[in-house]
């Protein structure tokens, strides 16, 4: 973008991307313009034939699909276990500051009523415009989870789901795009059947589970592994054989997608790249899994409901140091790191940050490319991967503060 032309530049009717590197779900294509007519993407076409249509120059920067995050809790302070416009607002402007420009609002572990609270705002938000990233759903976390796997979920409020809790979790099933269970537990496979009868993506996670558990899951219609290697059993021993858990059986069933939290601290670049060997780009996504701790300074405590943390070493960290506690990165800060760290290529890392978890929740028909009949949810990347410009239906938001 040349220095004349403002980041609040908005044409109306048609207008065109020219001048970029389009980041498509195959390759990176240049001399190509994405053609924008309200909340849509019109085309791509080749720039010379766009005749005297509006441009905005890109500079050459990236042109990337908005990332889709179907993982994350919170950001500055807030968690979107407060089912208020204050928290709801801080979190969705922070993330499409940083280039994130749909999300599920991830609701942990807490009280039943609470959670159910959560739930019934988030429904209510969904029906609202607003300026920040689109609340595509809400991504129910818990509260099914194994003591063992609990990580920082609440271990007073976990539960079982044979107890008759899920019948109020899913009062309002057209809000929810992801529930994450422990397939292990009493009720867990009912509970599977019952979530994909009614549309609703059956993750794993925070689990004990054998594979053989997992795998009566996976014929119930459980789809879905929440952050690899994060509350995940591993192989154990019975005596002399050897048992394989939730790890294992996402690394070899077919059928599963699976999530990487890309921070380089949950993960070290090894084994991101071996769940990236094992399932690829179009069944492994990233996400941010990120806290009320994003945003925030080094050393700064924050709660997890009843649970104390803290921003230690670019990670939320439980105080004891016993656990990890989610990240304090957002989605856009990870895709460097897949590019430079693990060794993936742009594209599929890209892929990995947008149409991967978009079509994990079915949202692949608006979301996630760069593609004729899309919503017009953009980034513009510099050559370092930092987030330039966010385009979010049509709408530009702007520079990115710590970029002004």
């Amino acid at each position: 973008m040349v220095e004349s032309q403002s980041s609040r530049w908005q044409p109306a009717g048609r207008w065109a991307i020219t001048n970029g590197r389009l980041i498509l779900s195959d390759r990176v294509a240049v001399g190509q313009a994405v053609i924008i007519e309200g909340e849509r993407i019109l085309a791509l076409d080749d720039e010379g034939a766009l005749g005297d249509m509006a441009r905005f120059d890109a500079g050459g920067h990236y042109v990337s699909p908005g990332l889709v995050d179907i993982h994350t809790h919170g950001a500055l302070g807030h968690t979107f276990n407060e089912p208020s416009d204050v928290a709801f607002g801080a979190i969705t402007r922070e993330n499409a500051r940083r280039g994130v420009t749909s999300l599920l609002a991830t609701v942990t572990t807490g009280p039943l009523a609470d959670m159910v609270q959560c739930i019934e705002y988030g429904e209510q938000w969904m029906r609202r415009q607003h300026a920040g990233a689109e609340v595509l759903g809400i991504h129910l976390e818990g509260p099914y989870f194994s003591l063992a796997q609990r990580g920082a979920q609440d271990p007073a409020n976990l539960r079982t789901p044979d107890d008759g809790s899920a019948d109020l979790l899913l009062r309002q099933p057209r809000a929810l795009r992801i529930v994450t269970l422990a397939p292990e537990l009493p009720g867990a496979l009912e509970l599977t059947s019952r979530l994909a009868r009614l549309g609703i993506v059956a993750a794993a996670g925070h689990s004990d589970a054998q594979d053989s558990q997992v795998l009566a899951a996976l014929q119930r219609g459980l789809r879905h592994m929440i952050h690899m290697w994060s509350g995940q059993s591993s192989t154990v021993r019975e005596g002399p054989w050897r048992r394989p858990g939730l790890l294992e059986a996402t690394l070899t069933f077919e059928g599963f997608t699976a999530e990487i939290i890309a921070d380089n601290r949950h993960l070290p670049p090894t084994l991101m790249a071996l769940a990236y060997k094992c399932l690829g780009p179009d069944r492994l996504c990233a996400v941010s899994d990120a806290t009320n701790g994003a945003g925030l300074p080094e050393g700064t405590r924050f709660a997890l409901g009843d649970v104390e943390c803290q921003v230690e070493d670019g990670v939320a960290m439980l105080l004891d140091g016993t656990s990890f506690a989610g990240s304090t990165t957002l989605l856009s800060q990870m895709v460097p790191i897949l590019i430079k760290a693990v060794g993936i290529s742009p594209v599929e890392a890209i892929r990995m940050a947008s149409l991967t978890p978009a079509r994990v929740i079915g949202a692949d028909d608006r979301k996630g490319s760069l593609a004729g009949g899309k919503d017009a949810d953009l980034v513009l990347f510099d050559d370092s991967w930092a987030v330039w410009q966010t385009l979010i239906r049509g709408q530009w938001l702007g520079i990115p503060s710590d970029r002004e």
